[in-house]
């Protein structure tokens, strides 16, 4: 059974979300960073900079967001959420997957660092600087949804979890404005009962 360490509302959810599509038994590992949980020597054996998401899942043990949905759904997909390996389809995989967590994600913590600051403090160059690149990357995805449900297609697939998911934090600190496309697909998959599921803490 896949073990996942989590802490809500951080990537973990993404890995969480992955596991109830699939709708298989998974055990759920709640670490409170204020205890410095992610600071233990243990869980620095499974995330050397003691982040969150890890699995452990038989003799594999793997950290980063984007690794683990790949991993559950080739172990556990039995053809959902991830196209077969050498198609087409698993290509649109690698480059969204890719896309999303070196252009899409990327402004979203500086951004975030800026913004926690008091207003006196903040930096209006930086905000805006990140929110254009931010808003570029969305762009792309906003257009490749022309005329689909989803990413790659007609289904549902790891991919737009993980891209969804970013989207959905864009939303609240930079918008999606001019982008209603990309803005539906967030409220669609958001609104999944696997979704609600996995973020209702």
């Amino acid at each position: 059974m896949p073990r996942l360490y989590y802490v809500p509302h951080t990537r973990a959810s993404r890995p969480r979300i992955v596991l109830e599509e699939l709708g298989i038994p998974y055990e759920l590992v709640r670490l409170d960073p204020a205890k410095a949980e992610t600071r233990t020597s243990e869980h620095l054996a499974r995330h050397p900079l003691g982040h969150v998401p890890a699995l452990e899942d038989g003799e594999v043990s793997i950290f980063e967001s984007g690794a683990i949905c790949f991993w559950l759904a080739e172990r556990y997909g039995e053809g959902r959420l991830l196209p077969p390996p050498g198609t087409p389809g698993r290509a649109l995989a690698y480059q969204w997957l890719c896309f999303a967590l070196s252009e899409l994600e990327p402004p979203l913590s500086p951004l975030a660092a800026e913004l926690k600051k008091p207003e006196a403090e903040r930096d209006p160059a930086r905000i805006e600087g990140g929110r254009a690149r931010f808003h570029a990357a969305a762009k792309a995805v906003d257009a490749a949804l022309a005329g689909r449900d989803f990413l790659l297609g007609d289904e549902l697939s790891v991919v737009d979890v993980v891209v969804a998911a970013i989207l959905s934090y864009g939303k609240f600190l930079a918008g999606l404005q001019g982008m209603p496309t990309a803005e539906a697909y967030v409220l669609r998959l958001r609104g999944r009962p696997a979704w609600k599921r996995a973020t209702a803490d």
